[in-house]
């Protein structure tokens, strides 16, 4: 295994059901057989993919069916590999369906959200003491980790450097409406046992947070050896470099999975609606006694959303960010609805060269 992010082999003796393999994931491979084998993606280089299979890992391609209709494999996702090991060659010709995956709002102006993870069992939001410790920041990563489909624990790193850990999680708590708030020392080990019942064998965990957080030393951690590079952070607004630059699954001592993520500058909220009402569950009930139901919680008469603002029942701030969030869930909606039409346009574009390729080759023979 390279010690830098930008290698992925990791040999390792593990079978796939080791690997988080369901029963659910062999229904959807029993209508493939040899030379077809399954296998779960362990790290995506540019065009070629890392994947773990029975006691091993193979570097795959994907097949020209699955890039005309713009199907890639996530990290996480579980796949249908052409397996040719005497000619030296495996190829990704199917994705299995996905139990769980892990998005976030696409930067382009047209297009879908991106799949950072699939097939998690628990999202680890990491922030830290110091500058990144911010409630509207976490907020958002809740929304895209919640419409994930998997639990979020929110991870507070850096324990170690603040006055009063005990302190750290006061303002975040009311933003976490019953999530799990760990705060650990990755350097010093303080806190780590707390982890312990999320990284139960053939779980996936996968990590996210800003640059600088400490994901990969806590990755390190975890692994109980140096296996990702660890950059600092820069002194005056707490920002690090992004010494993680390709998403990568980990087998850990123990068992259980962990996805480590490049930080992400941006955080698009994507199409994450279902995120955003588990996030704000308060506001959604306060919103029950509205006058209107579809008050906008604005400037709407008999808002009781914009009351216990006024009456500091519900932080301004809190009101402020949900507003922000579903006016950019607005807008990704709108977005991703144009982004499907192309979608479909390509897809069909894409079948319609299959049928006159075959239609081609039948009139050669």
């Amino acid at each position: 295994m390279n010690k830098s992010s930008s290698g992925c082999r990791q040999p390792h003796p593990h079978t796939l059901k080791q690997l988080g393999w369901t029963d659910e994931f062999s229904q959807a491979f029993s209508k493939y057989s040899s030379p077809y084998i399954p296998g779960r993606v362990a790290c995506r280089q540019k065009t070629v993919w890392e994947v773990f299979i029975d006691n091993g890992s193979v570097t795959a391609g994907i097949s020209g069916a699955l890039r005309r209709l713009d199907r890639f494999p996530a990290v996480g996702d579980f796949v249908v590999l052409l397996h040719q090991p005497e000619a030296g060659s495996s190829t990704i010709v199917d994705i299995l369906p996905q139990k769980t995956v892990f998005t976030r709002g696409a930067s382009e102006r047209e297009g879908t959200d991106q799949v950072i993870a699939a097939n998690i069992d628990t999202v680890f939001i990491v922030t830290a003491a110091g500058h990144d410790l911010n409630a509207r920041r976490i907020e958002r990563y809740l929304a895209i980790a919640h419409a994930s489909g998997a639990r979020p624990v929110i991870v507070i790193n850096k324990s170690d450097l603040a006055d009063d850990p005990a302190l750290l999680t006061e303002d975040i708590i009311p933003v976490a409406s019953g999530i799990p708030l760990i705060p650990v020392s990755a350097i010093s080990g303080e806190g780590i046992d707390q982890l312990e019942p999320y990284l139960t064998p053939g779980t996936t965990i996968v990590l996210i947070g800003s640059s600088g957080v400490g994901k990969s030393t806590l990755i390190n951690r975890l692994l109980d050896q140096p296996m990702q590079e660890i950059g600092g952070i820069r002194e005056n607004d707490g920002k690090g470099r992004h010494t993680t630059t390709v998403r990568q699954l980990f087998i850990l001592k123990g068992g259980a999975l962990m996805i480590d993520n490049p930080g992400l500058r941006e955080v698009g909220i994507g199409t994450a609606s279902a995120g955003i009402a588990e996030t704000f569950s308060d506001i959604l009930e306060l919103a029950e006694g509205c006058r209107f139901s579809d008050c906008r919680h604005e400037r709407e008469p008999g808002c009781a959303v914009q009351e216990a603002a006024n009456k500091g029942i519900l932080p301004a701030s809190r009101l402020e960010n949900y507003h922000r969030l579903m006016r950019e869930l607005a807008f990704e909606q709108e977005k991703s609805d144009i982004g499907l039409v192309r979608i479909e346009r390509k897809r069909w574009k894409a079948i319609k060269i299959q049928a006159r390729d075959i239609k081609n080759a039948k009139s050669r023979f």
